[in-house]
């Protein structure tokens, strides 16, 4: 592994071709954007690029391809966007993937296994990065590509209003903001709720409990509620910020059920408070405002293990 400029960056990528783009599990909008910005980027170059997805993109985000269809060939160069871990990855991404070549990130704790990697850990999103590559290639940006980029960014930025978010966000939400339909994406990704979602959120504030003088706040989901109510990926998605909305509490931690006896632990916080360090203890990682782990266990079990470090920790 060698950690490299963004110049070198921009040279592997004109020098090689046929290239498979990588996404975490649990695809949000900057792995997304920044994977499916570049494949078109690289596609208007003349070169051949798929993004590779576990499973199927979520619904809310299918406006991001639909331009995009499969091109036909055997990838020869592989490149991982937005991931932080190797963990992250899901089987069927790696499919006939035998070494990562590159990985572009922006997680200060990255520790994927890659031969080449940059890591840009003052970015607020992936999909800065990426945008910075576009321009260093020489492509002209046009809707797909800037709507990639403009949802990268505001999804890891919760619009514009974590604390990771920094001029250059702004800067460049500014330039791409021309050449894409943002209001909509604005809209998709922070206004419109599914009547699924708003029954999940009201079951949400029902598990909510508070730990280490208030300053903690824990809630759940269960795959038995997730059945319950029909919810998907798409209900699941913004829950973690429920907690640490509440007045006095400094991190919040969701806990969401999935199959075969795991948890996804998404922590969130505020005042200073390092996420990622408190995740660390549990082999996970991420921002210093935001983190997850996964736990395996029953509910009890996981949350109890939680609310005692957390309280340590606090």
């Amino acid at each position: 592994m060698r950690m490299i400029t963004l110049d070198e960056v921009v040279s592997l990528l004109k020098e090689n071709d046929c290239f498979k783009l990588l996404t975490h599990s649990y695809p949000d909008g900057d792995t997304l954007g920044g994977a499916f910005a570049l494949a078109y980027a690289l596609r208007k170059l003349g070169k051949k690029a798929n993004v590779a997805v576990n499973g199927a993109v979520p619904s809310k985000f299918r406006y991001l391809v639909k331009n995009y269809t499969e091109q036909d060939f055997v990838p020869a160069y592989i490149v991982s966007v937005d991931v932080a871990a190797m963990s992250l990855l899901g089987d069927s991404v790696m499919e006939g993937v035998d070494k990562i070549d590159l990985c572009i990130d922006h997680h200060r704790t990255n520790s994927v296994a890659a031969e080449h990697v940059y890591v840009d850990g003052d970015a607020a999103a992936a999909s800065e990065t990426v945008w910075q590559i576009i321009g260093m290639l020489g492509v002209e940006p046009d809707e797909d590509i800037a709507g990639c980029i403009y949802t990268g960014i505001s999804t890891d930025t919760g619009c514009f209003c974590y604390t990771n978010t920094t001029p250059r966000t702004h800067r460049i939400a500014a330039e791409v903001i021309p050449y894409c339909d943002w209001q909509s994406i604005n809209y998709i990704n922070f206004v419109v709720k599914t009547r699924a979602k708003i029954r999940m959120e009201r079951m949400i504030y029902d598990t909510m409990e508070f730990y280490a003088g208030g300053k903690c706040a824990v809630v759940y989901t269960t795959l038995a509620m997730q059945m319950a109510l029909g919810a998907g990926d798409d209900e699941m998605e913004g829950l973690a910020n429920i907690p640490r909305q509440v007045e006095g509490v400094q991190m919040g931690i969701t806990m969401r059920e999935k199959e075969g006896g795991v948890f996804k632990i998404s922590v969130r916080t505020n005042d200073g408070i390092n996420a990622s360090e408190f995740c660390k203890q549990f082999g996970g990682g991420g921002h210093p405002a935001a983190s997850g782990c996964s736990i395996e266990g029953d509910l009890g079990t996981v949350k109890k293990m939680l609310v005692d470090a957390a309280e340590a920790f606090l």
